[in-house]
């Protein structure tokens, strides 16, 4: 299993960060290679929903579907792949004072075939990866609310 976790603070309060990361609408504009993200229903995220994902990683193209498994109290979702590459993870955001907010990325990804082998390399360029989806997601929250399709209504 390769184990990925990033956590950042943000100079924008909770809800605003929740905008972006609590609407799967939102991945393609911070995370690396996801082409589209489609939640079923459409909207900000709630348990149950699903999300047809497609990404490019190292020259491959992949699709993944996903489930959201729960929203928490508070800011936080657990999510789960349902084809694809065998993943699941979680999302939180906290309030922390002074109008900032703290993000937490875990994901754990369950290699097959092949990619077992590679693991240890994959891991490395997937944490590098989540550190800079994670910078991108504090600067689009830092610029302001969230405009166009990705954030919550």
């Amino acid at each position: 299993m390769i184990k990925l976790r990033a956590r950042t603070e943000v100079d924008a309060p909770a809800g605003r960060v929740w905008e972006l990361l609590g609407d799967y609408r939102a991945d393609p504009a911070w995370r690396a290679g996801v082409a589209t993200m489609a939640p079923s229903p459409p909207g900000p995220i709630e348990p149950g929903q699903t999300t047809d994902e497609h990404l490019r990683f190292a020259g491959r193209s992949y699709r993944n579907g996903g489930l959201v498994e729960a929203v928490g109290p508070g800011r936080t979702l657990t999510w789960r792949t349902t084809s694809g590459v065998r993943a699941n993870g979680r999302r939180t955001v906290e309030e922390l004072p002074g109008g900032r907010s703290r993000v937490a990325l875990e994901t754990d990804i369950h290699p097959d075939g092949v990619d077992r082998l590679l693991a240890p390399v994959l891991g490395r360029v997937l944490r590098r990866r989540l550190g800079a989806d994670l910078r991108r997601l504090r600067e689009l929250a830092e610029r302001g609310p969230a405009r166009g399709g990705g954030g919550a209504r």
